[in-house]
């Protein structure tokens, strides 16, 4: 059922789509009249592969998935169109088949124009063509050069399971308001009607949510505000709350950690009656003063894209400021902004970036997903736990500080981790910390890098537990056994991909900050210089051997993920064995400089992105 099911006014939904902006009323009557209103059921057909294309259709409701195939059907690239995007003014240009399936995910609506008479609007309305000009070039930046532009959520519901959640929306849009954007909200409180910039309309009239027309109309009139904003209770009747879904762009559904249960069966209903929204919809979890984490709610999260936490309270003891930045990242989620972390392996010189962690914290650059690999994932994930970066650094300086009788021997930092492995002494020592968390837990989503020596393939880690992730990509091959279960043997992820800022824009990232550890390799091997004459060179241990040659594969394999990251941060640890933790303090030293002399260039570069977001002042 679709949520204009009652409104067959083309010009209407032709008003509100982008290829109108500009034009006058009477071009737009003339062009709608000129339509045909067609409407899919999910999983209906707009177009099928290697058929000939010969209409034009302008997406006004829904969502489309846009699939090029070759001549064998596979799948070369995937994309959605959405409300305000077409499909058919290049296909039908060529008049011959085109290898393109487009299928509606969820019910959708498109304006349907012969190809001919298309064309014609374009020739006689000249702000029309430039419209469609503009959103064919967004296609090509899309598919053809994996743009990372950020795309702005214009529609958006705010569904609120209890009224511990309701500060949200206000903080939000106060945000959103103070960086410049124009705001209509429909709520059923008034409560956020006082902000400047933000036009309201009551939501409920007598009690009952306004008609579906009233909507329509209402959101038609403000098609010029940066962002329109649906600001209800979730205990409305799940018919209308799945036709709200429908129609917005993205959906953010609040419940307090207490609420949990009673959330399922509301958002089960609205999968029922909206098949395929469920990727527009994100869990904001409203945490309790106390709570480091969010509770486990695998039923609630299956029926989710992703989620959110957010703490309305100020910090305790020993946690991270980014703690409360979870309206922050609700604000980058609107915007079409994601920065991603990505943290490498390299043994004791990852303690850097702890340095580097702080800087970007103390300067108010709000991480949306973190990555790492080996000494990145141990203290990546402990940042995405919520702990502040220097009582991490005061921490490991204590833990991973070698016995007095290591101190005392010959390569003691060395004889020292490996008895830290074969002991099992990494394991009670994170779990102080993290307890039994689960990575999905954490407030800020994180990924980690191990390696299966079964398959031979990297594994990814983004959920199960914490500790469990750490040690697999921490786990450094004779130094320690494999880490067997579930079919697999895991070992260190540095093998295959040190900086994984890869994994980072493969889940949506279109920002990366990487921090690579091993980016310089000294020229000097046990005591050996590349002029040491060959009689008087070194014989290695077995353990330097294997930190040497960790550290030069680290080196080499530095490119292969790190390729796409947008700044750089290398802190200058050549020199520092990777063994020693003893240096955890200096080592922190170093990247919090090496993190503030890139700050200027990062700015920069995030300003370029969203400079309303990164203003700089």
């Amino acid at each position: 059922m679709l949520f204009l099911e009652v409104t067959n006014d083309k010009l209407l939904l032709l008003k509100s789509h982008a290829s109108s902006s500009g034009l006058s009323d009477e071009a737009i009557r003339e062009i709608s009249d000129a339509a045909e209103l067609v409407q899919f059921e999910s999983g209906g057909y707009l177009h099928r592969a290697n058929q000939p294309a010969s209409f034009v259709f302008l997406i006004v409701h829904g969502r489309l998935k846009q699939t090029v195939v070759d001549l064998h059907g596979n799948v070369l690239v995937d994309r959605f169109l959405t409300r305000g995007s077409q499909f058919g003014a290049l296909a039908a240009a060529r008049a011959e088949p085109v290898p393109v399936d487009v299928i509606a995910v969820e019910p959708s609506a498109a304006l349907k124009f012969d190809f001919d008479t298309f064309l014609g609007f374009t020739r006689q309305h000249e702000t029309f063509g430039l419209n469609l000009t503009q959103s064919i070039l967004g296609m090509v930046r899309d598919v053809l050069l994996a743009d990372r532009k950020p795309k702005h959520a214009s529609l958006v519901t705010i569904f609120h399971q209890s009224e511990a959640s309701r500060p949200i929306t206000r903080r939000l849009l106060e945000r959103l308001a103070g960086i410049g954007e124009s705001i209509g909200l429909l709520g059923d409180r008034s409560d956020c009607s006082s902000i400047p910039g933000l036009d309201y309309r009551p939501l409920l009239e007598k009690g009952h949510v306004i008609s579906r027309d009233d909507i329509r109309r209402q959101v038609t009139e403000w098609s010029d505000h940066h962002r329109i904003v649906i600001d209800l209770d979730a205990s409305l009747d799940p018919a209308i709350a799945s036709l709200l879904v429908e129609f917005s762009d993205q959906v953010l559904w609040c419940c307090h950690e207490s609420d949990a249960d009673s959330a399922v069966p509301r958002l089960a209903a609205i999968e029922t009656l909206t098949p395929g929204c469920r990727d527009k919809i994100s869990l904001v979890w409203i945490l309790h003063p106390d709570s480091w984490v969010a509770p486990r709610a695998m039923r609630l999260m299956d029926l989710v894209e992703r989620d959110f936490k957010v703490r309305l309270s100020g910090t305790q003891p020993n946690q991270s400021s980014g703690l409360v930045h979870g309206i922050e990242r609700l604000v980058h989620q609107l915007r079409g902004v994601r920065i991603g972390l990505a943290l490498g392996g390299g043994g004791a010189r990852g303690m850097a970036h702890l340095g580097v962690l702080k800087t970007l914290e103390d300067n108010g650059i709000v991480v949306d997903m973190i990555a790492g690999t080996s000494a990145g994932a141990m203290t990546g994930i402990l940042h995405a736990a919520g702990f502040d970066p220097e009582y991490i650094v005061g921490r490991f300086a204590e833990d991973l500080k070698p016995g007095w009788p290591f101190r005392m021997m010959p390569a003691g930092n060395h004889w020292y981790l490996v008895y830290k492995y074969r002991r099992g002494q990494f394991a009670p020592m994170l779990r102080k910390y993290l307890s039994d968390w689960r990575l999905e837990q954490l407030p800020i989503p994180i990924h980690s890098v191990t390696v299966d020596l079964v398959s031979g393939k990297p594994v990814l880690r983004e959920s199960g537990d914490a500790v469990d992730a750490i040690l697999e990509s921490i786990n450094l091959p004779v130094f320690s056994r494999p880490i067997c279960r579930d079919g697999k043997a895991l070992v260190d992820g540095g093998l295959v991909d040190n900086i994984p800022a890869d994994v980072l824009v493969r889940r949506g990232c279109n920002f990366v900050i990487a921090v690579s550890v091993t980016a310089e390799l000294e020229s000097e091997f046990a005591k050996n210089h590349p002029m040491t004459p060959t009689a008087e060179m070194n014989s290695a241990s077995t353990l330097q051997t294997v930190l040497r040659s960790y550290l030069v594969q680290n080196v080499n394999m530095n490119s292969v993920g790190v390729q796409p990251a947008d700044v750089v941060i290398e802190p200058d640890v050549a020199g520092v064995d990777l063994s020693d933790f003893s240096r955890t303090l200096k080592l922190a030293e170093v990247g919090e400089r090496a993190a503030k002399d890139g700050l200027p260039s990062l700015k920069m570069l995030l300003s370029k992105l969203d400079e309303k977001l990164f203003e700089i002042t």
